[in-house]
């Protein structure tokens, strides 16, 4: 028997695409969990071969600060770079993923074109010398992290929805709800009575 989410939405309950580093989470409407509400997580790990643990960033949730507001001793040009939460594990660190590729030493690629971390001065000299951010680079607060066997217990439960990308610009530009609907338009008809859903549960 179809759930009454189903029969009213048209939610289908599985992409059919296996998750991987690399991959996207894209919450299902009824996600109210205020750090994945309507959210889009990058899955940046997943051990898959060992203990089944995965760890990844939101990357539609900016926070409404900046760069330089978590490190004032950054330059003036931090002053403009955005700074999103990554999800509600150690809000004490920062992480960055990027499309500079060798510009940054010791940063590594996840997919096409698309990098995690690397030299934190070389991005700042990046930053200082006016290089450009928007579609190029994103910094995270914090991250998400799943336990042994929890995301795939939550992807069979219908909590995400597992989405590919083809341009790593996608990735890095956009943001809030906005960004959540582009994800749900890439996951094709299935899906299309998740863009219905309001975003608040009261406004019905």
């Amino acid at each position: 028997m179809p759930s009454i989410n189903s029969l009213l939405f048209n939610i289908s309950m599985s992409s059919g695409i296996t998750p991987e580093a690399g991959s996207l989470l894209v919450a299902e409407p009824f996600l109210a969990e205020p750090f994945f509400h309507h959210g889009v997580v990058l899955l940046i790990d997943t051990d898959e071969e060992t203990d089944h643990t995965a760890m990844g960033v939101v990357l539609n949730l900016p926070i409404g600060a900046t760069l330089h507001d978590a490190l004032p001793d950054c330059g003036r040009a931090a002053r403009d770079v955005p700074l999103y939460c990554g999800g509600p594990l150690s809000h004490d660190r920062l992480y960055f993923i990027h499309r500079l590729g060798p510009l940054i030493p010791d940063s590594r690629l996840l997919r096409d074109d698309l990098y995690v971390g690397g030299d934190f001065e070389a991005v700042m000299e990046y930053i200082e010398q006016g290089g450009r951010v928007d579609g190029m680079i994103r910094f995270f607060v914090g991250y998400s992290g799943w336990s042994r066997g929890q995301l795939d217990e939550e992807i069979s439960s219908g909590v995400w929805a597992v989405a590919s990308w083809k341009d790593p610009r996608e990735i890095l530009t956009g943001s809030d709800n906005a960004f959540w609907h582009r994800c749900v338009r890439s996951l094709g008809t299935h899906y299309r009575g998740w863009l219905y859903h309001p975003r608040d549960l009261h406004s019905n």
